[in-house]
């Protein structure tokens, strides 16, 4: 992107694709292509000339390294037929004749980013993409997502740029069981997650840690803006500073927001703006300034304009 003097910063990189918008599970779907229509359009229109790169299709040995083969040929091989009724992975996850596509580029997105900041092209990228992928496990699509994109990036971070200090930061509000699923004894990848709970998919107890890389904050519905600051204040800034991680991760979900309709955390964007900052001052103490945010959920559409420009204001810096 250019700033207002024409100069092209090397602090954030954009990525997504018209493809992400051609996965359609169907009009009355919480995970519907408007989505990220409400995130292009809303990030376009706060930032200066914004460049957004076309995100490339991941590969299928790249999708491997967390996902099985069995899950690879359901989603990718799978024909739908233009117009023909979405095929159901589970009650949530549809799988329609745009899903594949959406699915590679959504995924291809995180390891572009990770490639990028690795480089030090910019210092921090964030992918407007679709699916999501925090729920899908290494054999099972499930939550509304197809792959796992984030785990994806993350396990590219440590194979392909051979880091051995990558963490994964979810502050959506459903908690992200995949990504825990596929790293709890990997300790090279540090997961950490605020999640309301009793919520979807009933999982990321206090007592699920891994091989001492996965540390969880259930929050209790109607926590709001005090608890939850508190709660990554205490507990899980100190220890994601601790771990001193070499590239941070971002499941960047806004479901938290008090007007998403699927939970009750009853955050603000400001919230999200505040928790960015935060990050962004970890990584430049350990990382190089090195982040990359992927979008998970956030289902009202106002609420997902207002927090995804206040959370790449603050990647911004």
């Amino acid at each position: 992107m250019k700033t207002r003097d024409g100069q092209r910063p090397d602090r954030l990189r954009l990525y997504t694709h018209r493809a992400c918008l051609g996965h359609d599970p169907g009009a009355s779907h919480p995970e519907r292509p408007a989505r990220l229509q409400a995130v292009i359009d809303a990030i376009s229109a706060a930032v200066p000339d914004p460049d957004w790169l076309d995100a490339p299709r991941a590969s299928r040995s790249q999708l491997s390294r967390v996902h099985d083969d069995a899950l690879l040929a359901r989603v990718l091989d799978t024909e739908v037929a233009p117009g023909a009724t979405s095929l159901a992975l589970d009650p949530d996850t549809l799988l329609g004749h745009g899903s594949a596509e959406a699915a590679l580029r959504a995924a291809g997105a995180g390891i572009a980013a990770v490639d990028a900041v690795m480089s030090n092209a910019p210092r921090r990228a964030f992918c407007a993409v679709r699916p999501p992928g925090h729920h899908a496990t290494a054999t099972t699509a499930m939550g509304f997502c197809l792959f796992n994109n984030i785990a994806i990036a993350a396990a590219h971070a440590c194979d392909a740029h051979r880091l051995q200090r990558v963490a994964v930061v979810d502050f959506d509000v459903h908690h992200g069981n995949g990504t825990q699923a596929i790293f709890q004894a990997d300790p090279r990848v540090m997961y950490l997650s605020s999640h309301q709970s009793p919520l979807y998919p009933a999982s990321g107890g206090v007592e699920e840690r891994g091989v001492g890389n996965v540390l969880n904050q259930p929050l209790a519905a109607g926590t709001g803006s005090d608890g939850f600051r508190s709660a990554w204040r205490e507990r899980l800034l100190p220890a994601l500073q601790g771990f001193r991680p070499q590239l941070l991760l971002v499941s960047a979900g806004f479901d938290g927001h008090r007007l998403d309709p699927l939970a009750q955390l009853e955050l603000d964007a400001d919230d999200y703006r505040w928790l960015t900052t935060e990050l962004v001052a970890i990584a430049e103490r350990h990382a190089q300034g090195r982040v990359v945010s992927m979008l998970e959920g956030g289902y009202d559409l106002d609420a997902l304009r207002e927090s995804s420009v206040a959370h790449v204001e603050a990647l911004l810096g």
